[in-house]
């Protein structure tokens, strides 16, 4: 949980403060930047640059309780603007796995799975899903955060779970097994 009185203190400059708040947040920021780009070095250099930006834009920060989900919303639009930058391709199937077992450590295989089948979810749902399930917001939050109805949030959140569970059971879009 984060203090409101060391967001307070970083909103009128403390550099400590500021420090404090981004090495509490660091893991789950660079999880999420992960699920995202999908790659170590990419991961960092989204993390880093969400800091610099957070560092800049702190002052303008109006509700001190809502750091954390500001800072992911950076985050989130960072890690969209380095994908367009390189202009990625998202990598799916065999190239997929080649990828993230170079640039990872190997993770036990349900870890692997489910990353493997939120990449393979249209933008919105994984924001969604990253936002509702890794940071644990509520549906009310996400909608303020994306700018769209609770209901649209709502039935983001229903496909992607629907999706997943077909991915994550092997069973493809029209019903046959993957393999």
């Amino acid at each position: 949980m984060i203090d409101v009185q060391i967001v307070k203190k970083a909103i009128k400059g403390n550099e400590e403060a500021f420090e404090r708040l981004i090495k509490q947040e660091s893991d789950k920021l660079y999880k999420t930047a992960f699920l995202y780009v999908r790659n170590k070095e990419d991961a960092l250099d989204v993390l880093q640059e969400t800091v610099c930006k957070a560092f800049v834009g702190i002052h303008k920060l109006k509700e001190p309780k809502y750091f954390s989900t500001w800072l992911i919303k950076i985050l989130i639009r960072t890690a969209y603007e380095v994908l367009q930058k390189k202009k990625k391709t998202v990598l799916t199937g065999e190239a997929f796995f080649h990828q993230l077992t170079d640039n990872t450590r190997i993770q036990p295989e349900q870890d692997l799975d489910l990353t493997y089948a939120i990449s393979h979810l249209e933008q919105n749902y994984q924001t969604v899903i990253v936002l509702f399930y890794f940071h644990d917001l509520s549906i009310k939050t996400i909608s303020e955060k994306m700018q769209k109805p609770e209901g649209t949030i709502k039935t983001y959140l229903h496909r992607a779970k629907i999706e997943l569970r077909s991915l994550l059971e092997g069973v493809g879009t029209y019903g046959h097994k993957m393999g």
